[in-house]
């Protein structure tokens, strides 16, 4: 992977980001306070689970 396509990715990521702020930033508050209310082992499940998912998704798309 070069730096082009690394900073083409990251790219991608904020866009993908931002729109749910962008677009309905009362249901992005709603959603932010309910993360508030778990707790580290919560969180870490889905931090992995979406780890999981991105390596799963590049292997597949590579």
């Amino acid at each position: 992977m070069d730096a082009h396509s690394l900073w083409t990715a990251v790219a991608l990521v904020l866009i993908v980001e931002g729109l749910l702020p962008f677009i309905s930033p009362r249901t992005w508050r709603k959603t932010f306070m309910h993360l508030l209310q778990l707790n580290d082992g919560q969180i870490r499940c889905i931090g992995l689970g979406c780890v999981l998912f991105g390596v799963l998704l590049l292997e597949w798309l590579l």
